[in-house]
């Protein structure tokens, strides 16, 4: 990096960037596509990845056919999760460092999420972060999904501050387009869920939150 840049908020994204929730995600759509008789393959989940519920099992059905309600698949797939994510689910490594150093230098910090918010609301308060977040923003606040960057340009308005001196983390192409559309600074940190993207719009790619890079930032 040839410049330090001004950091004035950071925003994160919440599914396989906080926590490892992808893992039991893959477990939920193996066991979905399986009672089916169908294979989850790779295809269908780069397409899903990243998108609001609604549009990821649209996706779904587009690449499998299946006559399933949209809101059957959705139902059966967060009675899945929950049952999958009992005795497995937890912070991604180096979430908890982020967090101080933040509080060290006291910047204000968002979720800008794919999910749905009483999903986000019940991780977060299940891993006593939510009183550590300014405010969350999520399917439900906007009118366009990610890749569009509405989501990332309500977060800079609402932090106050110019994209540019924003610092989105992201695990996923689809958020790290939604950023860079923003006009955000972007951390990308793909896990193998999602390192099969294409993260050359972001500033600084990097394999965890434990990376001194991200923490030489936020110093």
């Amino acid at each position: 990096m040839s410049s330090r840049p001004v950091i004035r908020a950071v925003v994160f994204d919440l599914d396989g960037l906080m926590l490892n929730t992808e893992d039991i995600f893959e477990l939920a759509g193996v066991e979905l596509m399986a009672r089916r008789g169908l294979e989850m393959t790779d295809t269908i989940r780069h397409g899903m990845m990243g998108r609001r519920p609604v549009e990821a099992f649209t996706v779904l059905r587009d690449l499998t056919g299946l006559t399933d309600s949209l809101e059957d698949l959705m139902m059966e797939t967060k009675v899945l999760f929950a049952s999958l994510a009992e005795n497995r689910l937890a912070m991604m490594p180096g979430l908890l460092e982020v967090f101080d150093l933040l509080d060290a230098r006291k910047l204000p910090r968002a979720v800008a999420t794919s999910s749905p918010r009483t999903y986000m609301t019940h991780l977060l308060e299940k891993f006593n972060l939510l009183h550590r977040i300014d405010f969350t923003l999520t399917a439900e606040d906007v009118a366009h999904g990610k890749p569009h960057p509405e989501i990332y340009l309500k977060a800079a308005e609402m932090h106050g501050v110019d994209p540019a001196e924003m610092l989105v983390l992201e695990d996923s192409e689809t958020g790290t387009r939604a950023a860079a559309a923003a006009g955000a600074y972007i951390v990308s940190v793909p896990s193998r869920h999602t390192d099969f993207g294409d993260f050359s719009m972001s500033r600084l790619r990097i394999s965890s939150l434990l990376d001194e890079q991200l923490h030489d930032l936020l110093k």
